[in-house]
């Protein structure tokens, strides 16, 4: 199974975020900042090496607390 961002995720989720395409573990790569964007709904398909392929979608939420309040 091959893990990757659904076609339906922003441009800016997939600029903060990565997805493991082999394991489906979705990383940061930088800082979050509360007061930009507090939540983030990250798209992400499953598919395998099928022929034809077949897929399953998912959506992540991912709240930002502010740690400064």
């Amino acid at each position: 199974i091959m893990y990757l961002f659904s076609r339906h995720a922003s441009t800016k989720v997939t600029e903060i975020f990565t997805v493991d395409e082999n394991k489906g573990e979705i990383r940061l790569q930088g800082k979050l900042d509360y007061e930009e964007m507090d939540s983030y709904e990250i798209p992400v398909e499953a598919r395998d090496k099928g022929s034809p392929p077949l897929s399953g979608h998912c959506k992540v939420v991912l709240e930002v607390l502010d740690v400064n309040d």
